[in-house]
């Protein structure tokens, strides 16, 4: 527990945070460390934390922030693979619920022969949140670290469930916190898997997407798309934190180090808009898993399908697999036909299965 001086020396720290005064990278780091380490009580943890995504974040300090969650509580796995690991996932927290799709669409990715290590957690704001949908499709989120490394190797795929990679201060926090934070931005930017250079995250505001990738840029990663989702008809603000078939996207794309900004439409994949509740999540994350499960096993030919693959589309892009959004696209759609994604959930099921 934290001596007199330590918990003024926080509350000083929050009172400024909360005032506007911005942190250097060193001291959020040291901040956060406080955190996650639960070095502090959770009166203050929690005034921080709202305190600072109130007042918004800087890059440096979710560089600091990212820091610390990397150096004291992110577990790692290796996987002997040649060329990029690729990962697709969201910071929740949208305005606009759809069904998951980052799952599945890791799955598809994965099934067009591109090394997926999916990371993700259960719900803070949705209905579903990856491990939500992943336990209901036979996913054991306590498996050992080292049946996650061995489904990477062997079949190209693995679920890294913050549960298990982020144990001591993230999952904590995250069990209980009903609100957005910092966390909701640099958990999706955590590293467990070594290697893994490439990345699809989508984020719930335009200026969040624009943090993101200005904090990869800053931690290494080789390359990334950020998207935000928006509907047609409704207001700009309003989306999802994935790549929309009911809309344009904008995305914010990290590659040989430049940064760009554009819009890209659904024609831009190959494929029809469609009414955002045609993809709307449903009440539960039973409900959710079972459409995944409908998609991957049957119904190649629907909204739900082009969501997905759309989004997989995207990996195949930013990891040099596909020259275009619409050649990623159709690789996906034909590797869902084909049952090869199925086969990735399968291969889950049998080495990471409870």
């Amino acid at each position: 527990m934290a001596s007199e001086s330590q918990l003024r020396d926080f509350g000083r720290q929050i009172c400024s945070v909360a005032a506007g005064k911005y942190l250097s990278r060193a001291e959020a780091c040291e901040a956060y460390r406080q955190i996650i380490l639960n070095q502090q009580p959770e009166l203050q943890q929690g005034a921080f934390l709202m305190a600072h995504i109130a007042r918004g974040p800087s890059t440096e300090e979710l560089s600091g922030a990212w820091d610390a969650l990397d150096r004291y509580d992110t577990a790692k796995i290796q996987a002997k693979i040649d060329g990029p690991i690729c990962d697709i996932v969201g910071t929740g927290s949208d305005p606009v619920k759809t069904v998951n799709c980052s799952t599945p669409a890791a799955l598809i990715a994965a099934a067009c022969d591109l090394p997926m290590a999916k990371k993700g957690a259960r719900l803070v704001t949705g209905v579903s949140g990856a491990s939500d949908i992943l336990e209901n499709l036979g996913i054991d989120l306590n498996a050992p670290l080292s049946k996650t490394e061995q489904c990477l190797q062997d079949h190209g795929i693995c679920y890294l469930p913050g549960e298990a990679f982020l144990k001591s201060g993230w999952a904590r926090l995250i069990r209980y916190m009903r609100f957005t934070s910092a966390f909701n931005i640099i958990g999706p930017l955590t590293r467990p898997c070594e290697g893994n250079d490439r990345i699809v995250i989508g984020a719930y505001s335009p200026n969040v997407c624009d943090q993101l990738v200005a904090v990869l840029g800053e931690i290494g990663m080789t390359a990334a798309l950020s998207p935000f989702g928006m509907v047609e008809g409704m207001e700009k603000t309003e989306g999802m934190d994935e790549f929309s078939l009911s809309g344009p996207t904008r995305v914010v794309q990290l590659k040989d180090g430049q940064i760009e900004t554009y819009e890209v439409t659904p024609a831009d994949f190959g494929l029809q808009a469609v009414p955002v509740s045609a993809i709307a999540s449903s009440g539960t994350a039973h409900e959710n898993a079972r459409r995944i499960l409908s998609v991957l096993t049957e119904t190649y030919d629907t909204p739900e399908a082009d969501f997905f693959c759309m989004n997989a589309g995207a990996a195949l892009f930013i990891s040099d697999r596909a020259a275009s959004y619409a050649q990623g696209t159709e690789m996906a759609r034909t590797a869902l036909a084909e049952g090869k994604a199925l086969e990735k959930l399968k291969a889950l099921q049998n080495i990471q299965g409870s």
